[in-house]
Formats: structure tokens, C-alpha cells, sequence
């Protein structure tokens, strides 16, 4: 298991201490960072919070997955490593 979550479907005006916020609930969060699009500077409506545990990591999935935020589900779960393009 893996502690580094992605989180899609974000509001475009959460802000990364929000989301920080949020994953508090289910433990200790290493970091939270949501991805911005660096022509426009706007938010790309996902990211990526890392737990300090794979147990944390676990409650984070089970209590915010589905979660509704500011009008929008927000999907977690554990991150992929990107493909090579």
C-alpha cells in the first residue's frame, strides 16, 4: 500500500490548506498539492495528499472518497505512478 492519494474532482477555489484540512480528519498529512495549470494559473481540479501512514491512508480513502465538496464528489485514491508519454 501506498500513502500518496489522489484526489480528483476538486473545486477550482479549494485551496491546498483546505485540502489539507480535510485529509486531518483521517490522520497525519505529509503534504498537500493541488496541480495548477502554469499558463492560466488556475487549478487543474485534482491533486495529491501524501499521508504519514498507510493506515491513515486507508481511513482517508474510506472517509472522504465520494465526499461532497462545495457541489462536487471528490474521487480518492492511491496515486499512480505517471506512464511514460
Amino acid at each position: 500500500m501506498a500513502t500518496k492519494l489522489f484526489v480528483g474532482s476538486l473545486p477550482y477555489s479549494l485551496t491546498e490548506e483546505q485540502l489539507e484540512s480535510m485529509f486531518k480528519e483521517a490522520g497525519n498529512v505529509e503534504s498537500a498539492k493541488i496541480i495548477f495549470d502554469r499558463d492560466s494559473n488556475r487549478s487543474k481540479g485534482f491533486g495529491f495528499v501524501e499521508m504519514a501512514t498507510d493506515d491513515e491512508a486507508q481511513a482517508a480513502i474510506k472517509q472522504l472518497n465520494g465526499k461532497e465538496v462545495e457541489g462536487r464528489q471528490i474521487t480518492v485514491n492511491v496515486a499512480r505512478p505517471m506512464k511514460n508519454q
